[in-house]
This record gives C-alpha cells, sequence and structure tokens, in this order.
C-alpha cells in the first residue's frame, strides 16, 4: 500500500499549518515512514486508515526489539500520534487507534553541575597571552553567566551585544528571541576580546563579521571547537565529573535556583517554552527545601506570626 500521498499531507500539514521547524518537519515525516516501512516488513497491506492498535503495539514491540534507546522509541511514538491526530482533524478517521498507546517511561537525567570553585579553576586554566586564549575566556565566561547552548554561543551576534545596558540578545529554538542580562565579569572579558583580538583580526569573512566569536580564518565557530576548549579547561583543572558546554548551562541554572531566584524568571532566561523543563534545574539539596517551605507556607508563616506576638504579649 503507498503511504507516500498522506505522508506528503502530513508534511504540509506540520509545515503550513503546524508552523513547525523544517528539522522537526523531517523528524516527524521520517517517525511516520518507520511504521510505513513496518508493516511493509511484516507484509501488512494496509492504507494509513486501516491500520489498527494490533498494528501499532506490533510496531513499537519491534522498535524495541531492534535496539532503538527509550527516547528514541518515545521520540518514534509522538511522530505517529501526530501523524494520527492530523488524520482525524482531516476526517480520514473515525477513531484514533494510538489512543491506548504507551511510551516507554524515561527518566529524566540529571546532567553534572559544576560549583563555584571548580569554573573558577576552569577559567583559571586559560591562558590570556595568547589570542585564542582571550576569545575562549569570554566564551566560558559568556556559558556560565547567561547559560547558553552550545548553538546560541556559536550564533551569537555582535550587534546583539549590548554593553551600556549588559544585556545579549539571543537567538534559540526555531528562532525565537530572548533577552538575557550579562554580568560585569563576562562584559569585562568580551570587550577585552572585541577590543583586542578582534579588532585586530585581518582576515575576517564578510559572510561571518557579525557573529561575535570567531575561529583564526574569521570565521563563525564549530560546535566540536567549542567542546574540546570546555573538554581542556576541565582537563586542566584536574575536574573528574563529565564536563561538556551544556554544564555551564546547567550549573548556571541551579545556582541561580540554589541561590533564590524565581523558577520562572530562570526559565525565561534559559528559552524553555515549558516550566516542567526548567524543573530538571531544581535539584536542591533537601535543606534549601525545608527552608523555603518552613519560611513561605502559610501555615507557617502564621505560627511564626503567632510566635513574635506572644513574646510581646
Amino acid at each position: 500500500m503507498n503511504w507516500t500521498p498522506i505522508i506528503k499531507g502530513f508534511y504540509a500539514y506540520l509545515k503550513l499549518e503546524r508552523g513547525l521547524s523544517p528539522n522537526s518537519v523531517e523528524n516527524y515525516v521520517r517517525d511516520v515512514q518507520k511504521l510505513a516501512d513496518y508493516l511493509e516488513l511484516h507484509n501488512y497491506d494496509v492504507p494509513a486508515k486501516e491500520v489498527s492498535s494490533t498494528h501499532l503495539q506490533g510496531f513499537v514491540k519491534w522498535i524495541n526489539e531492534i535496539g532503538l534507546g527509550a527516547n528514541s522509541q518515545a521520540r518514534i511514538i509522538s511522530g505517529v500520534k501526530a501523524f494520527y491526530k492530523f488524520l482525524l482533524v482531516e476526517d480520514i478517521i473515525d477513531d484514533d487507534p494510538t489512543a491506548i498507546l504507551d511510551s516507554p517511561s524515561l527518566q529524566k537525567k540529571i546532567p553534572e553541575v559544576l560549583n563555584y570553585e571548580e569554573i573558577q579553576a576552569m577559567l583559571a586554566t586559560i591562558d590570556l597571552s595568547h589570542d585564542h586564549g582571550v576569545r575562549n575566556r569570554a566564551m566560558l565566561e559568556t556559558l556560565y553567566a547567561c547559560g547558553l547552548r552550545v548553538s546560541e554561543l556559536i550564533t551569537l551576534r555582535l550587534s546583539h551585544f549590548y554593553k551600556k545596558v549588559g544585556f545579549i540578545k539571543v537567538i534559540g529554538k526555531n528562532n525565537k528571541e530572548r533577552i538575557v542580562p550579562i554580568g560585569e565579569e563576562a562584559i569585562k572579558h568580551i570587550s577585552f576580546y572585541i577590543d583586542g583580538v578582534r579588532k585586530l583580526q585581518k582576515n575576517i569573512h564578510k559572510d561571518h563579521a557579525n557573529y561575535l566569536f570567531l575561529n583564526r580564518r574569521g570565521k563563525k565557530l564549530s560546535r566540536i571547537m567549542i567542546f574540546n576548549i570546555v573538554k581542556e579547561a576541565a582537563q586542566l583543572a584536574e575536574i573528574q565529573k563529565n564536563v561538556s558546554p551544556h554544564t555551564f548551562r546547567h550549573s548556571f541554572a541551579t545556582h541561580l535556583v540554589e541561590g533564590g531566584a524565581n523558577l520562572k524568571a530562570v526559565q525565561d532566561m534559559l528559552g524553555h517554552e515549558s516550566i516542567t523543563t526548567t524543573e530538571i534545574y531544581t535539584h536542591l539539596d533537601k535543606e534549601y527545601l525545608r527552608s523555603t517551605i518552613l519560611n513561605f507556607h502559610p501555615r507557617n508563616q502564621r505560627k511564626r506570626i503567632e510566635g513574635i506576638d506572644e513574646v510581646y504579649e
């Protein structure tokens, strides 16, 4: 059975009506194509609208048997569910066969977090007597000061660095913009880089001139280069944790929350669409949680006030 026409319709729906990014659209389509491939492989000659829950349960079992991880399985099932929601919207089917389809349970992994001293130790390993050292220090300071993703760091624009007001404009996922405050230490090192190393760089490629951080060839940096810079700094600082650029983002958020920052504010600075995503950064110690409840729960506040009243009676 040829699924190509209906998959093309799904593609158009995701792109035009849902307005998803090209990446997301391709992923959804690829997930549905896996279902079509499974049915063909097992000689189920059925159109999309006649796929049953039995077919789908066999498909879920199959993607597990071929060795896909829980995250990959969950993503594929999510794509198939979106496809059948599309068929419902288009009145191609009356009942959704994915309604009782379960995704594998996913355990949220909390990335490594560096304490302040470990971050300082990593920054201290960078040799500022070299041009690339000045740039690298500015980049790591920015990662920690603003909690950026690697992709956001390497695409950070020179024109989006607002030194006087202490903010940067970040282009995040799906080209969503956000304004993030940046601290004095990061501003200082970015200024050292811009006013010194970058100003003297003669080979800046015209198409890359507005990127803030550039490589020696005058072009935008690659993700792998940032990973290597971070790994080297961690190794020189003799840190045994599994450190990556994302560790700086995680540490930024964790330190803010532990310091008492509002979770919604942290969500906005990280560029998370849902606050549930931000909650992974709240692996706080029990004492912090205990003190928060004691200080802010209305019952505890009332008891504290009544205790004060008793003192003054």
